[in-house]
């Protein structure tokens, strides 16, 4: 059965204190009474930000001034091949009043959602879930007992994603050292993920496993645990890491680094058409701390991931 593709830009309309709009669709509608992001189809000779811009006038009477290209993703549904162009809404004038759908809700991340909810929208709510800054450790460089200060100094300033990549770290130290880590995070209501060792990962309670570029080319299938992701470096290790269902990616660098001494840097323009119409979000790494967030974001990542700017080492 051949169905018709449809093109649809959907806002993900968001305040200050992170919670995001879902919009029930109306009783005459297919879906009736499922809840959605508000938005549209894009017709013919627009653009997906075009068309959002023109729908969110049209059902919610707002006049978008600030949007950032987030994800993309691909559902079919009974009726339909969807395409849906997922775009965050951080900017409006004009006060929302309704329309179009049954009821509106401005939902918490880390809250229950109403239900139901249309099928295409499960990994959009859990990439909602996830932090928008990476912390990632350096122990074997700082000494353990400075990097869980450092985190601890982290952690007071709001960070809640942290991943253990620990590969110089003597093996003894390792265990313990990424027990604590998760320990501390999770007191904070955080994630921590644990780089290229699903073994520790389970051992130490970690919410789940980082896979760097060199694991991602031999995986024939997604790791058994919460999240997972990886580092990548290019377009087909960003479309690999988005067929085996990963979910989130990290690519750099952004800007020269100590890390990677005599490697250019992407710069914002190549990261962006590199991390384009991808369907898991996309954290911008390399020489970047909290202040180049809003420019990363602008760029179409979903944040930012990093050593020493996270840990405010200069």
């Amino acid at each position: 059965m051949t169905r018709k593709r449809v093109e649809v830009a959907a806002g993900v309309l968001t305040l200050p204190d992170g919670r995001y709009l879902l919009g029930q669709r109306a009783g005459d509608t297919v879906y009736a009474g499922y809840w959605e992001f508000p938005g549209g189809k894009v017709e013919a000779g627009e653009s997906p930000s075009r068309a959002l811009c023109r729908e969110l006038d049209e059902e919610l009477g707002i006049h978008v001034t600030h949007l950032r290209p987030w994800l993309r993703r691909e559902h079919v549904y009974e009726h339909a091949h969807v395409a849906l162009n997922f775009f965050e809404v951080t900017g409006w004038t004009g006060e929302i009043r309704d329309r179009v759908h049954g009821a509106l809700a401005w939902v918490r991340p880390e809250e229950p959602v109403p239900e139901p909810m249309l099928p295409a929208n499960g990994p959009i709510l859990k990439a909602l879930r996830l932090p928008r800054l990476m912390g990632i450790t350096q122990a074997a460089e700082l000494g353990v007992d400075a990097q869980l200060a450092a985190l601890d100094a982290a952690l007071a300033g709001g960070l809640r994603l942290v991943q253990v990549r620990e590969a110089g770290l003597e093996a003894a130290l390792r265990p313990g050292f990424a027990r604590e880590v998760v320990r501390r995070v999770h007191a904070h209501g955080g994630l921590v993920v644990i780089n290229a060792d699903p073994v520790l990962a389970c051992e130490v309670g970690a919410d789940g496993l980082h896979l760097p570029a060199r694991l991602l080319a031999g995986l024939h299938g997604r790791p058994e645990l919460p999240w997972v992701g990886a580092s990548c470096h290019d377009r087909d290790e960003l479309e690999r890491a988005a067929a085996l269902g990963l979910d989130y990616a990290l690519l750099g660098p952004v800007e020269a680094t100590r890390t990677h001494p005599g490697l250019p840097g992407l710069g914002w323009q190549r990261f962006g058409a590199l991390a384009a119409g991808l369907p898991l979000p996309v954290f911008a790494l390399g020489g970047l701390d909290a202040s180049a967030m809003e420019m990363a974001r602008d760029a179409g990542a979903h944040g930012i991931a990093g050593i020493r700017g996270v840990w405010k080492l200069g």
